[in-house]
């Protein structure tokens, strides 16, 4: 076919292309040459076939429906140092590519990577695999769409030490660098016995010889102002801190600009680096601390001011995990300053003058007041107006000293009741040594709900700071799931004249039943089951994607929201072949605010974990799920 005469094409210029020099290949590597390196199709699903020829490994489009895919299993391999996992792949037609961790004794495969971008040639993925302590494999999950034409192909698997953002560009594909293609001023590849003689470009920095490789940028066609040559890495796919180390030279460098930015997935831009000398006739190393908590691209921008602005190079392309500078890393545990109050004030303190504003409570939640936000039953702080001797007074709690020059990341819960339209009700400060404000950094901005709201603040000030650096996790480890971008993969498991679950954000339309929000930020999304909708003793079950099972105890952490009067009852189900069992059961209204639940189990074969929603006696039965998290292990008072 067509197709099949195009994947052929691809296949022999990524051949030609993808021969490696002076590289440690890993065990995992496979070009599918001549067989398929110890990987296996899955059984439960399609299987991948080899190509008559060798050179790849194709998932086809079958007669079987858009749902089925095709999983390619590695054999079992151990990661002791961080590693570059890299692909060369095609997606013929419509379809998409997934990569998945999977550790050895967790029920959850932890997806790396995934694309869905057909194309007619090879495309390149460089994808970033943390060490690990014990062993793992690696999934292929590929789902072609139902069609002719349809297809997904992998070429070679090449896995080998260290980052994918290093290079020292004697690979033929560049480690995964991609050149953003303008028609005058470009990065190439230099160096080689091949160049021209007349050249002024220097010889390679890795090897130190006219043999080797690195990338330069030349004036000699640039046309207009300030043309850029832009050189990008591979998108990092897991949380990266360290040093980045290049080598540069600059000739006739007062004719030409050189940067180092960093590009996130929104195409924002931060300049990370300038050269602070004019040209260099030698290899100068460039040292920079980097931060890369969610994905990010490295670029390396050149720009002209005219065709005799002499040229830029760059070679060996590396990174560590150690900073460059000590001073970047803070040399104390920011963790400092994080408290539930579950235990007391943890560092906190408030001024005494006056009498105490803020005290550590626990309250029985009702239709007048909420519970904690940690477990729906914990220790929280409020701040209680009828308890101040005159009015206008200002509580203020203070937080623990951190030192200054860092990016800080604060995030609190909090809950306004009986206030309207007051400003500065509550406010959030910076306060230096002395105890002094320096500058107001949040405020309520508008009329809160009476409902716990996350806040998120992240600044940097050059002083004594109150809060806490935070880097979120690149994508929410598999099992997680707050409803805030979708269902994660939940499914409505349906029968007739049974209800549904329902995701939505805000209060449930009936009165009387259900939250006033979700449990995460407050103004966020969560799951329910409609009661209006339902009549007595129907049920909806919303069910889980597929848990492979593991050999030790499994802990599933959720919180749950059961008000109102006709409270029914909500189960949770371990679903395995055609049987379930009960795991966790509440029945009943159980409080006004969002609990906390906690439940082991064990379960060594493939099984669903199902959330049963019963109708109770009345319309007043809206039950709610929210923030749901698997981990490994037994709960041990999570």
């Amino acid at each position: 076919t067509s197709a099949m005469s195009l994947l052929h094409f691809s296949i022999l210029l990524a051949v030609a292309l993808l021969v490696r020099a002076q590289t440690q290949l890993l065990r995992g590597s496979c070009s599918f040459e001549s067989d398929s390196c110890g990987y296996t199709s899955d059984p439960a699903y399609a299987a991948w076939t080899i190509n008559e020829e060798g050179r790849f490994i194709i998932a086809e489009s079958s007669s079987f429906g858009e749902n089925e895919k095709y999983v390619l299993v590695s054999p079992e391999l151990e990661l002791r140092d961080w590693s570059c996992v890299r692909l060369v792949y095609q997606i013929s037609g419509l379809g998409s590519l997934q990569l998945h961790l999977r550790p050895e004794g967790e029920n959850f495969d932890y997806m790396l990577w995934t694309a869905d971008k057909p194309s007619d040639s090879w495309l390149i993925a460089s994808v970033d695999v943390r060490n690990m302590s014990g062993a793992y494999q690696l999934l292929f999950d590929a789902k072609p769409r139902r069609g002719m034409g349809n297809s997904i192909a992998l070429f070679e698997i090449h896995i080998i030490p260290g980052y994918c953002i290093e290079c020292n560009f004697e690979e033929h594909h560049l480690c995964g660098y991609s050149n953003q293609w303008n028609p005058n001023v470009n990065w190439y590849v230099g160096g080689s016995l091949a160049r021209d003689p007349q050249s002024n470009l220097p010889d390679d920095h890795t090897m130190n010889n006219e043999r080797g490789h690195y990338m330069y940028v030349d004036s000699v066609y640039a046309k207009r102002f300030q043309e850029v040559a832009k050189l990008v890495s591979p998108m990092t796919t897991t949380s990266m801190a360290g040093c980045l180390s290049f080598y540069y030279q600059r000739d006739q460098a007062i004719g030409n600009f050189f940067s180092v930015f960093t590009k996130d997935q929104l195409g924002h831009y931060d300049e990370i680096w300038r050269p602070d000398v004019y040209a260099t006739t030698d290899w100068k190393l460039v040292q920079v601390d980097i931060k890369a908590p969610h994905p990010l691209e490295m670029v390396f921008e050149v720009a002209f001011n005219s065709p005799r602005g002499g040229y830029v190079a760059l070679d060996d392309i590396s990174f560590s995990p150690e900073f460059c500078h000590t001073e970047t890393e803070p040399a104390f545990d920011p963790s400092l300053a994080n408290c539930d109050f579950e235990e007391g004030l943890c560092q906190y303190y408030q001024e005494q003058t006056g009498g105490s504003v803020w005290n550590r409570v626990s309250v029985k939640p009702n239709v007048y007041r909420i519970g904690d936000h940690t477990t729906g039953t914990g220790s929280f702080l409020m701040a209680n107006t009828r308890h101040t001797s005159r009015p206008g007074y200002v509580g203020r709690l203070f937080g623990p000293s951190l030192p200054g020059n860092h990016k800080y990341c604060l995030r609190f819960h909090y809950v306004l009741h009986g206030f309207m339209k007051i400003d500065n009700v509550l406010a959030l400060y910076i306060y230096d040594e002395n105890n002094i404000a320096q500058e107001k950094i949040w405020t309520v901005s508008e009329r809160s709900k009476d409902v716990w709201t996350e806040v998120e603040v992240t600044y940097l000030k050059p002083m004594v700071e109150l809060f806490v650096l935070c880097l979120g996790p690149m994508n929410p480890p598999p099992g997680h799931c707050n409803f805030e971008t979708g269902d994660c993969g939940y499914t409505q498991k349906m029968k007739a004249k049974k209800g549904h679950w329902l995701r939505i954000r805000g209060h449930t339309p009936t009165s009387y039943t259900g939250p006033k929000g979700d449990h995460t930020l407050g103004v966020g999304y969560y799951m329910y089951i409609e009661a209006s909708h339902m009549l007595p003793k129907q049920s909806a079950q919303l069910m889980s994607t597929e848990l492979r099972g593991s050999t030790g105890p499994q802990c599933l952490i959720f919180f749950y929201h059961m008000y109102g009067s006709g409270t029914g009852t909500l189960n949770v189900l371990l679903h395995k072949g055609d049987r379930q069992r009960l795991l966790w059961t509440r029945q009943g209204e159980q409080s006004v605010s969002w609990m906390k639940a906690m439940v082991d189990y064990e379960c060594y074969t493939r099984h669903w974990i199902i959330f049963e929603a019963i109708r109770g006696s009345s319309i007043r039965s809206d039950i709610a799920i929210d923030d749901i998290v698997f981990k490994k292990g037994p709960c041990n008072g999570e």
